[in-house]
């Protein structure tokens, strides 16, 4: 067993156990070569990858971690508690674009809940060779569906004990091999209490050590595995024994083999030592001496590795043209063996040999620190899946042979997929696009370059109408007179949509020969129209321009239709985002109020500003109330944004102000918002400042609930945070109490409400943005100062900025002096 990164250690040993016996049960269950197992985690909605079986965790650290409410798989087998089967690629973009576009790869999959009698726990997972159709793997289903069920009566037996819970990473585990011979494999256990090693009969066979000879110590042992590296063997099992996760370990037999070992350990640690015992497996793949020496002799770099990355054999042209020794990339992952590997574009491609049966090619160029002119800066890489083993080539560009345009390899002058991981990217982007302008500038800018596209349309469906929602490269004015076409019209921009099927057509020849007289804007070049469709609902339509005929490979098309399934569901969700927003907005300008209550003693000022990231609109608000002979000076924020942090602010400002207007103590006017909002019960809670001030006298009377202080500026310019103890958040605890702070504004003084959003700033303290706004409010001008220009002062910066996470409130008053 190998953990994976710094938390593995810390994982409960029975829990980790029962995982992974679980996820290689159920690869074999399931027919495939590799899978794992979700687990949930402390952090509510929040899934994590527990176990990792015959993949290498690093270059799958994107799907470490996964929101429940995501529209991936494994999120939807665990919260709808329903088995989810992929049968293949075109299955998986049909449903999930989002996931195929990450791993746009040849292969199919399981997903089957692990529920308990009253709780999911998380979901088992298999990756496994494409069939046709779910009735293809009806059988390996229903046997990944027993081990699931078994593996929740475990966690319900051991949830008794200890929680059942993930939170570190991955552990990285190897999957039963798939060829290997009996003889060729021997166990061994080592309990470190009382020093001794047990081996069984093929450990003997094929240590070529008698039982009566085998001292039965782990000195021995080293010695027998490797007698030239027995210090390393022993260092990795004493670190085995402490619970430290360790790599598997390649070691040289006498005879200079190749061995594999392999160490885990499955018991609690020994009350008396503090270790727990080790068990563990040797693998000597017997023939494989006879094999490496062969392979020696290529004139071209061979070199392979096992499915969690390490290298388990390298020639010495592999060595020569990598520019690393022999003795470094044995028994070391590859990305460390050879770290200027470790690119984007060579990481997506070993992840499809990894994943899917065909081989992959592709040319990466070495880094100018290695020192290889005198071949050539390029080198040509083929990796060659296996169920246990992918075998790799390598030899320079310059040796390649006529046949090379079969390799995938990004010409000057012609588009390629060779990039494959810029889906990742485009998904990561769309993520955060929030209007339909945001997208399609996305897709423009993240898209089109990677296929070598210079023109860029998408189409938005309404009223079985589509009208164009943006444009660019097209010839001024050409696609105007498809802007509001209906769906009968014979065009392939429709007929992709109303079909669902993408259209490529490599020539504008072909597009004049499927569609007579279609108006074109150049005589030469290709064109795809993809179908923009999320969730089986149609949302438009999206057309790529190439300057040049070209032809779309399968693995074009396949990514292509994938990514129009991500930019559907992007699209969907910004047509929503933006009827949701304008509504929001409306709602929120009626509920704010127009002017602010005014009192020929008092001068006030507000100021409001929405949030850019997200919906734009939120709870925040502030208030000027009539409050008997005095005004009441009221600020709050309400969790969250959109249409519901906007209703229920407008439920508690109306609350609020019924209470000023009956002229009620500042903590009943707390106490009886507070149930308010718990009888509403919208979900939500909110913090709330209230000041009851005298305009005569300057006597105020402050509650406070969960909210940020008040600041003043006295009239000399000084400024200070007003200390008053508050009481817990609006909408939590029906029987908190809200004590009362009574204070005195001097005539000329400048009081300051305001929200969390003027003064938090991620990766900084909250207090020290209080103390900056109130140096801020220190420096924005003599005492005699317009009020209006302090609050423009105050927000200037808030303004400028290009991004704000929150809402931004704030309420300034001051006592005007009396003549």
């Amino acid at each position: 067993m190998t953990g994976s990164g710094e938390n593995a250690h810390r994982t409960p040993g029975r829990l980790a156990a029962l995982l992974i016996d679980a996820s290689t049960e159920a690869i074999g269950a399931g027919g495939g070569h590799s899978g794992g197992v979700y687990l949930r985690s402390s952090t509510s909605g929040m899934l994590r990858l527990a176990v990792l079986a015959g993949l290498p965790g690093p270059l799958f650290r994107p799907w470490w971690r996964l929101h429940a409410d995501r529209p991936f798989p494994v999120a939807d087998a665990y919260r709808l508690g329903v088995q989810i089967v992929l049968p293949n690629a075109t299955e998986t973009m049909r449903r999930y674009p989002q996931f195929a576009a990450g791993l746009p790869f040849q292969f199919g999959s399981l997903y089957v809940p692990v529920v308990g009698t009253s709780t999911t726990f998380g979901v088992l997972t298999v990756l496994r060779p494409s069939a046709a159709d779910a009735a293809e793997v009806l059988a390996e289903r229903e046997r990944v569906t027993r081990v699931a069920e078994d593996l929740a009566r475990r966690l319900e037996d051991l949830e008794d004990t200890e929680p059942v819970a993930w939170d570190g990473e991955p552990l990285c585990v190897r999957p039963p091999t798939a060829h290997v011979s009996a003889g060729r494999l021997g166990r061994f256990a080592w309990d470190p209490a009382t020093g001794v090693v047990t081996a069984d009969a093929h450990l003997h066979a094929l240590l070529g050590v008698a039982p009566t000879e085998f001292g039965g110590t782990v000195e021995a042992l080293a010695r027998a595995v490797a007698p030239d590296d027995t210090r390393r063997v022993l260092a990795a099992l004493r670190e085995a024994a402490a619970s430290t996760p360790s790599l598997p370990l390649y070691v040289r037999a006498a005879d200079g083999g190749l061995r594999l070992m392999e160490f885990w350990t499955p018991e609690a640690p020994s009350a008396a030592s503090g270790a727990r015992p080790v068990r563990g497996f040797i693998l000597d793949p017997g023939s494989g001496s006879a094999a490496d020496a062969a392979a020696d002799l290529l004139p071209e770099g061979v070199f392979c590795l096992d499915r969690l990355g390490l290298v388990t054999y390298a020639n010495p042209r592999a060595a020569q043209l990598l520019h690393r020794p022999r003795d470094v990339l044995l028994g070391r992952p590859l990305w460390e063996g050879v770290p200027w590997l470790a690119q984007p574009d060579f990481e997506d491609h070993l992840r499809s040999a990894l994943l899917s049966p065909e081989p992959v090619h592709l040319q990466v160029r070495r880094p100018p620190d290695v020192d290889a002119a005198y071949e050539g800066d390029w080198l040509a890489l083929s990796v060659f899946p296996g169920p246990d083993v992918l075998t790799c080539t390598v030899q320079p560009t310059s040796r390649m042979p006529d046949s090379a345009e079969t390799f995938e390899v990004a010409q000057t002058g012609t588009s390629s997929l060779a990039p494959l991981y810029r889906p990742i990217v485009l998904a990561i982007a769309l993520t955060e696009a929030v209007t339909a302008r945001q997208v399609s500038a996305v897709v423009m800018k993240e898209l089109l370059p990677v296929f070598g596209g210079r023109r860029l349309a998408i189409y938005l469906l309404q009223d079985r109408h589509l009208y164009l929602a943006w444009e660019s490269g097209f010839p001024p004015g050409f696609l105007a007179p498809f802007d509001g076409v209906g769906l009968d019209e014979h065009l392939p921009g429709v007929e992709t949509l109303t079909s669902g099927k993408p259209l490529f057509f490599d020539s504008m020849q072909q597009l004049t020969d499927a569609y007579p007289g279609i108006p074109l804007d150049a005589t030469e070049g290709a064109r795809a129209f993809l179908p923009l469709i999320a969730s089986g609902r149609p949302v438009g339509s999206c057309i790529l321009g190439f300057d040049r005929p070209r032809t779309f490979t399968g693995e074009e098309r396949s990514v292509l239709t994938a990514l129009a399934g991500l930019i559907a569901h992007a699209m969907d969700k910004a047509r929503r985002y933006e009827s949701e927003a304008a509504l929001a907005r409306g709602l929120q300008q009626a509920l704010l109020p127009r002017r602010l209550t005014d009192h020929p003693l008092v001068e006030t000022a507000g100021r409001y500003l929405p949030g850019t990231q997200g919906m734009e609109v939120g709870g925040d608000w502030y208030d000027v109330v009539e409050a008997g002979d005095g005004l009441a000076l009221v600020i709050g924020d309400v969790q969250g944004h959109g249409v519901q942090a906007a209703a229920t602010m407008g439920q508690l400002r109306s609350a609020v102000r019924a209470f000023a207007l009956g002229d009620r103590p500042p903590d009943e006017v707390m106490s009886g918002t507070n149930h308010l909002l718990i009888d509403l019960d919208p979900g939500q809670f909110a913090s709330c400042c209230y000041i009851r001030l005298d305009p005569v006298t300057g006597r105020a009377r402050v509650a406070r609930a969960g909210h940020p202080p008040p600041l003043l500026r006295n009239p000399d310019g000084s400024t200070r945070v007003l200390d008053v103890p508050g009481g817990v958040v609006l909408g939590v605890d029906p029987g908190a109490h809200y004590p009362v702070t009574e204070l005195r504004i001097e005539p000329g003084a400048v009081l300051a409400l305001y929200t969390d959003g003027l003064v938090e700033r991620p990766g900084i303290d909250i207090d020290d943005g209080i103390s900056a706004l109130r140096v801020a409010l220190a420096r924005a001008g003599a005492p005699t100062a317009r009020l209006a220009g302090v609050a423009d002062w105050l927000t200037a910066a808030a303004r400028q900025a290009v991004e704000r996470p929150d809402d931004i409130a704030l309420l300034l008053a001051t006592r005007r002096r009396q003549r």
